[in-house]
Formats: C-alpha cells, structure tokens, sequence
C-alpha cells in the first residue's frame, strides 16, 4: 500500500493543494498527523478535503483549541487568537468533524500515528534524547508524528538514536530496516518551521518498505495575502516566506 502522509496544515489551501499536485496518482490512502486548523485563513477548504480524502486523521493540539476543546490560556496571543478567529469561520458540520477526531497513537495496517508523542500527544520530539524515551511506547516498528513543523525524524538502531535531516532538493527516499524502529515527520504542509517554506509531506511505500520525504513550492504570497486580508495577525502571514 502506498500512502501520502500530512500534518500540520493550519488551513494553508495554497500548500495543501501543491503538494497534492505534486504527488497525484503516487498513493492509494492518505493519511494526516493533526493540526488541520489553525494559523491559515482557508480552515473550511482544508478540511472539507481531509474530510472527503483522508482514511484515517488524528487530532492536534489546534484541533482541540479550535473547536474549543483546549484551554486557550495555553496558547501564546498570535495562536489564541487565530484559534478563536477559526472557530468563528468553521462549518458546523467541520468543527463537529475536528471535535469528534481521535486522540492518538492509532494503528492502522501496522504503522502507529500520533500528532505530538505516543505519551502525550502534545508532547514535542524535537531531540535524540526526546526520541529516545518515545521510542519505549511504540507499538509499532515504524511511527508517523507531526507537531514540531520539522520534516525528518529519528532512527533507533539498537545501539543509539540517529537524527534524520531534513531534505534539501525535493524529494529524498530512505530504504526501512526491519531491524530497526522509526519516528517518521512528514514536516509541515501549512507552516514548515526548518527554514525551508516549502511544503513538506512524506510518501510511505509499505511494500518496499520505503520513506520519501518531499517538499514542494507553493504560492507563498497569495497565502500570505489571504491571512492579512481576512485580519489575521500579520505574523502568520510573514512567517510563511522564511519557514520558521
């Protein structure tokens, strides 16, 4: 089985749709780690098509905040008020869509999904160290997480884990070992945070087995524009073109 795999799309329809160009007819199921909303001034579009095209989703921590599931005292001042910005956009039927998600790890067809850490799915992997300790609570050999908005992940040989770069050209493929443990990032479709702004999924070939990381140009600016348009703090918008 051949999957596409997303995260953190932060209602970016001008990412999403890239690499969705990008990657047509090169899966059977798509699959998506969280964070649907939040951010980006197209939530209703975005998951309008998670719901019409993704088999199987996991909710994010913008998800709960979104629809009013989280404390938004949590949340820094941009972020809150995007979050309440999109619970006043969303479509009843979408916000009781993103409400009834499920919480993560889930299995499906023997690989583990969750937004933040199979521990805590708030919880950011962003360390060897970090990725050690989750390594422990893996029910499967290999694992897809979003959460950090940083494309790459960990590798646990047995004897130490190694850190998996981001991918500099535009698609980069890694063979799994089934001796091995992954924790696999697709990136962020909707707001990439590893200095690159381009949109970042991931193809899993369950087959080979194999990983292909990608990223993909967008239009950027009319992102952009259509945050600062609808009022949304022009961080957000200006965020987007340094991918941090």
């Amino acid at each position: 089985m051949r999957y596409l795999i997303l995260s953190d799309l932060h209602a970016n329809w001008e990412a999403l749709q890239a690499a969705l160009d990008d990657t047509a007819g090169q899966y059977d199921e798509a699959i998506c780690c969280g964070d649907l909303v939040g951010y980006g001034a197209d939530p209703n579009k975005v998951v309008d098509w998670v719901r019409a095209n993704c088999k199987i989703v996991v909710r994010g921590n913008h998800d709960k905040a979104c629809v009013g599931l989280e404390d938004l005292e949590w949340f820094n001042p941009v972020a809150r008020t995007a979050a309440i910005w999109t619970l006043q956009q969303l479509t009843p039927e979408n916000a009781d869509y993103i409400r009834k998600l499920p919480e993560g790890p889930l299995i499906h067809s023997g690989i583990e999904l969750f937004h933040g850490a199979p521990f805590d799915e708030d919880e950011y992997l962003l360390t060897a160290p970090e990725a050690g300790e989750a390594f422990g609570y893996l029910a499967a050999r290999v694992a897809f997480f979003g959460h950090t908005h940083v494309q790459g992940g960990f590798i646990w040989n047995h004897a130490r884990v190694e850190t998996i770069p981001s991918v500099n050209g535009k698609r980069e493929s890694m063979t799994i070992d089934p001796e091995c443990a992954y924790l696999l990032n697709p990136g962020s479709i909707g707001q990439p945070r590893d200095g690159d702004p381009r949109a970042s999924c991931a193809l899993y070939d369950s087959e080979g087995p194999v990983v292909t990381y990608c990223r993909t140009r967008y239009d950027v600016e009319g992102a952009a524009r259509k945050i600062r348009d609808v009022g949304l703090p022009p961080i957000l918008a200006d965020r987007l073109s340094m991918g941090r």
